[in-house]
């Protein structure tokens, strides 16, 4: 299985093709030995190049990374690389269905067993095995072997690690130490609030003009300020940089 238009933009491997294919990908692999996907967005690239190297190895890592951002996209287009986009959201969703009917096993990390309790009934056909670690669970081995313990004994077709960035990439990471590990995690961040409707998503024609981060902005500005004010333009300088250097892409 080898998604098509491999593109590499600021330094990372962005994988192609569309929502469906990369489902198609995920569910032909959930017999194998464990993998896991990661959805960057801007937020994401611009920790990837404050944290340096040890945060980009687990992006890296990851067996497909597909673009989360329009607005990357759009960057992307400015250095001459063309990414598709395959949000996390959307991948969530459909994944979630399709898995559903197949009537698969699936593990979600973080969202509490009421939140798992909506994804149920909405999706009857998933056999669903659930755990919440508490906050700050990444800063503790014990509370991290605890999650890694949980993961191998559900022995899921696909885990949901959703604990926010960069803890579900630093959890899947350590996952591959496991020979014993199968299937494939998905990092998704808040897309299981999406489908209980704790976050509402933007109307699609938002979302397709690439202003999705506006509406979240407007929609929680006291949590969301900082992170789309004062961290995501940062992205501006990375793309300059990168045009002005080709060796920056390395």
């Amino acid at each position: 299985m080898t998604a098509p238009n491999i593109a590499n933009f600021l330094g990372l491997r962005f994988d192609g093709g569309s929502t469906e294919t990369a489902i198609d990908d995920i569910l032909g692999a959930i017999k194998q030995p464990f993998r896991y996907v990661v959805t960057p967005n801007v937020q994401h690239v611009v920790e990837i190049y404050e944290q340096g190297d040890s945060l980009k190895a687990k992006y890296t890592s990851a067996w497909r990374i597909y673009c989360d951002s329009r607005v990357l996209r759009k960057l992307a287009r400015l250095s001459g690389s063309k990414l598709d986009v395959v949000t996390g959201s959307d991948l969530t969703a459909r994944l979630l269905e399709r898995a559903s009917a197949l009537g698969l096993k699936v593990g979600i990390i973080g969202p509490s067993a009421d939140d798992c309790a909506i994804v149920g009934r909405r999706f009857p056909g998933l056999e669903i095995a659930s755990y919440t670690p508490p906050m700050g669970f990444i800063k503790s081995d014990v509370e991290v072997q605890k999650c890694i313990a949980f993961i191998l004994g559900a022995n899921a077709d696909i885990t949901f690690l959703a604990v926010g960035s960069p803890q579900q990439e630093i959890l899947a990471h350590r996952l591959l130490e496991y020979p014993e590990a199968r299937g494939v995690a998905l990092c998704i961040g808040a897309s299981i609030d999406f489908l209980t409707g704790k976050q509402q998503r933007a109307p699609l024609w938002i979302q397709n003009s690439g202003l999705e981060w506006l509406h979240r902005l407007l929609s929680d500005p006291k949590r969301l300020a900082k992170r789309y004010l004062v961290k995501c333009p940062k992205i501006f300088g990375l793309v300059v940089a990168q045009m002005m250097n080709p060796r920056f892409r390395s």
